[in-house]
């Protein structure tokens, strides 16, 4: 087991989905969460208080625009003086389909600001902290779209790729801190295929539909284009991951891509 007792998180786009699974999983180690995303009061209030009773010893949120380089500033010199962070996950992500010749120029704009360089700034913040304590976790949220690429998705596919780029650098740079004892400092980054959250739900029903309904027959048939285990991962799996790669045995598992995808990226 991890127990990350004394350790705090900071967990963009943690409202729902992914960053919210991921903040439950290092909740229930024991870190203080810094929630962070696009919410109203009544679910911050409700995602705080959730986090708290799974066994986070305190749980705030943190206010930040990522497309913003200024707010970003804010919302790391906030979390920092809250006390971290010690783990930095870059979950928060934005998604825009079309054709390259038709993808507007401010959706390359917003699609990049906040997938790719939300999370330079994030890790320019937070990295010399970590090495000065000996301890630190970057782990990215990026995308089989990080490893491959799909047509009609431009700035994501270039935006993941990039992330990917920016943590093997990052991984090279702080990969001789600290010591197997207390860790060291290390970058890597989850790429998902296929996830059970509910912005894939409009997919979902329009597939199983095809099969009267069966979801699970939807879910087999829309995977069995590019995923190969025609199975989808619950975020809960991610959360998991992410909690591994916490662990001080982690300490060697810097700068990898690992993908969690039914075999996607193997083929």
């Amino acid at each position: 087991m991890t127990d990350l007792t004394g350790k705090t998180a900071l967990i963009t786009g943690s409202v729902q989905g992914i960053g919210l699974a991921i903040a439950e999983v290092l909740a229930r180690a024991g870190a203080r969460i810094a929630v962070h995303g696009i919410a109203g009061d009544a679910q911050i209030d409700e995602v705080c208080a959730h986090l708290r009773d799974l066994g986070a010893p305190q749980a705030e949120f943190f206010d930040g625009d990522l497309r913003n380089p200024d707010r970003n500033t804010d919302l790391m010199a906030a979390v920092s003086a809250w006390g971290g962070p010690d783990i930095l996950v870059n979950n928060a992500g934005i998604q825009h389909t079309a054709p390259l010749a038709e993808m507007p120029r401010e959706t390359w704009d917003a699609i990049l600001s906040v997938n790719l360089s939300a999370a330079f700034d994030t890790m320019r913040a937070a990295m010399p902290g970590m090495a000065a304590r000996g301890y630190g976790r970057v782990i990215n949220i990026a995308s089989v779209h990080g490893l491959v690429a799909s047509r009609d998705k431009a700035p994501y596919v270039a935006a993941k790729f990039g992330l990917v780029g920016l943590s093997r650098v990052a991984a090279l740079e702080y990969a001789a801190t600290g010591d197997r004892a207390k860790g060291g400092v290390t970058v890597n980054c989850i790429c998902p295929g296929w996830t059970e959250t509910a912005i894939l739900d409009p997919q979902i029903e329009a597939r199983a539909a095809q099969f009267g309904g069966d979801r699970e027959a939807g879910i087999a048939d829309l995977l069995s284009e590019k995923q190969p285990s025609r199975r989808m991962s619950d975020p809960s799996e991610i959360g998991e991951l992410a909690l591994w790669l916490c662990n001080p045995i982690a300490h060697n598992v810097t700068g990898t891509a690992i993908p969690v995808d039914g075999g996607w990226t193997a083929q």
